[in-house]
């Protein structure tokens, strides 16, 4: 088992309680509030604007040339995402331009953005990867069919396209990091502030 398929082992119970919660559970039967569908979208575009920072920060720390091209692609990536929540926002009247973000939101992007500068490319990939393949693992596991209004969330995180991004950034993570308590540590804190950004987004506070 390689170290990546190792960590998302070793984390099945956070990813079982983002799956389960009753934001993500809104999404997949289509129930859940566009005003809080709203308050997410807003929200992810910090995060995501600071998850790109980080893949920058890595593209600097790179060392060596397939390691740049890797998160030069994976930051595309990223840009595409933005991309879908400027046209949610577009069409449902949401404000991108005045973003405060929640506690919970900065928890996730300081904890990110100091990886990436401080952590290394070791730690920089233990610390994103887990937003990936958790985000590839709701899509697949949701239903398009019964997402009404959000079915384009669902098939965007489903599309083999963006699995192969989270696969992408898994290998990174297999060829620069050792199984090491540190990069079990960031992985794990990663998945929490996933829950918690659901769960941010749930009550809106």
């Amino acid at each position: 088992m390689t170290l990546a398929a190792d960590l998302w082992a070793a984390n099945a119970d956070l990813a079982a309680e983002a799956l389960a919660h009753p934001f993500v559970a809104g999404i997949g039967d289509g129930t859940l509030s566009r005003e809080r569908f709203a308050g997410y979208v807003a929200q992810d575009v910090f995060f995501l604007e600071s998850f790109a920072r980080a893949y920058a920060v890595g593209i600097a720390h790179s060392p060596d040339r397939a390691t740049m091209d890797v998160f030069a692609d994976l930051l595309a990536g990223v840009r595409e995402e933005l991309a879908l929540h400027a046209g949610y926002a577009a069409r449902w009247d949401i404000d991108l331009t005045r973003v405060e973000p929640l506690p919970a939101t900065l928890a996730y992007t300081d904890f990110l953005l100091s990886t990436a500068f401080l952590g290394g490319i070791t730690l920089t990939a233990a610390a994103m990867t887990p937003c990936m393949r958790l985000y590839a693992h709701l899509g697949r596991s949701l239903s398009a069919d019964r997402a009404g209004d959000y079915a384009e969330w669902v098939t965007t995180y489903a599309d083999p396209n963006f699995e192969e991004l989270a696969a992408t950034l898994e290998r990174l993570l297999d060829r620069h990091a050792g199984d090491t308590p540190a990069v079990r540590t960031a992985y794990r804190r990663a998945m929490r502030l996933e829950v918690g950004f659901f769960d941010a987004a749930w009550r809106g506070a």
